[in-house]
């Protein structure tokens, strides 16, 4: 059970942390594209974790899995990013965050669907009750649509679908390597593919910031990519999939929290009571006592090795 709580709460720093990022985000969309800035992102987040991994010896994973940890890599840091940096270029922040909500949901479903998670009731009902929190706190900025807010909407749910693929299917490479490992093949073949993309719209032309913008993306890369992702994939490694991706739904209230200390937005009792419900949601998931034991890693070969 300790190994579980680990998990849970370095899911729960991850979204968190992921909250604030989104902030970052949004700032800095009128000046980058969403595939530069999701180079930005990963690439310093690889430059930063490549040592620390390199430096801790961390277990690679095996060669038969290079080619999986590749794809997995382009599916989380690089499709995930552009769909979700995309996304919030069509729609408010406040829809979007509803719609990545959906990733516990869609992750719930997928792991039930491939065997590596049973669909609990318990479990089921803690994640609808975290989407209603979130849709609670966020209700007053549902209402305020541009037009063609549909088109974010649909691309955020994308996102969140590759979000929950990567959450079921990641976790048994995870376990035969390390999540610091992991992590860096992840980013950097995201990174690669993000490159290629961004040169191919736009081969000559390099990016104008001033000094807030550059620190924006400093923070995106370091705690944003490095730090946000890492603590992801270190909870996929400890505990099951839903109980990761349930975190998502702090993402969002911490994002409406941040704007009422530093924007002094109301602080009103409808996200005050959409953090209550969020809270309630993540412990009816966390605390379902059925561990769920993925298919694919019983019939793995070796042992499993963790950083």
């Amino acid at each position: 059970m300790a190994r579980e709580g680990l998990g849970v709460a370095a899911a729960l720093a991850s979204s968190t942390l992921g909250g604030t990022s989104v902030v970052a985000t949004r700032f800095l969309m009128g000046a980058l594209d969403p595939a530069t800035l999701g180079v930005f992102r990963f690439g310093i987040g690889c430059v930063l974790l490549l040592p620390v991994a390199l430096a801790l010896r961390s277990p690679w994973p095996p060669r038969r899995d290079l080619p999986a940890a590749t794809l997995l890599g382009l599916l989380f840091f690089a499709a995930f990013p552009f769909l979700f940096n995309a996304a919030l270029a069509h729609t408010t922040a406040a829809r979007g965050a509803l719609a990545l909500s959906t990733q516990p949901l869609l992750t719930l479903a997928m792991g039930a669907a491939l065997g590596a998670e049973r669909l609990a009731p318990r479990k089921a009902a803690g994640v609808l009750l975290a989407m209603a929190g979130v849709a609670l706190a966020l209700g007053a900025g549902l209402a305020e649509a541009p037009p063609g807010a549909w088109r974010g909407d649909l691309l955020m749910v994308g996102a969140a679908g590759c979000g929950a693929l990567y959450n079921v299917w990641s976790r048994p490479f995870v376990l035969r390597s390390s999540p610091l490992s992991f992590s860096v093949i992840g980013m950097a073949a995201g990174a690669c593919s993000l490159a290629a993309m961004a040169l191919s719209a736009r081969p000559t032309a390099l990016p104008v910031l001033d000094p807030a913008g550059w620190a924006a993306v400093v923070y995106l890369g370091v705690v944003g990519g490095a730090l946000t992702f890492f603590l992801w994939v270190f909870a996929l490694g400890r505990t099951t999939p839903t109980r990761v991706a349930i975190s998502v739904a702090v993402n969002p209230v911490v994002a409406a929290l941040l704007g009422v200390f530093t924007l002094d937005e109301p602080l009103g009792w409808p996200l005050l009571a959409g953090l209550a419900a969020v809270a309630a949601g993540i412990g009816l998931t966390a605390t379902d006592g059925r561990r769920a034991t993925p298919a694919s890693i019983a019939a793995s070969p070796g042992p499993a090795r963790r950083s």
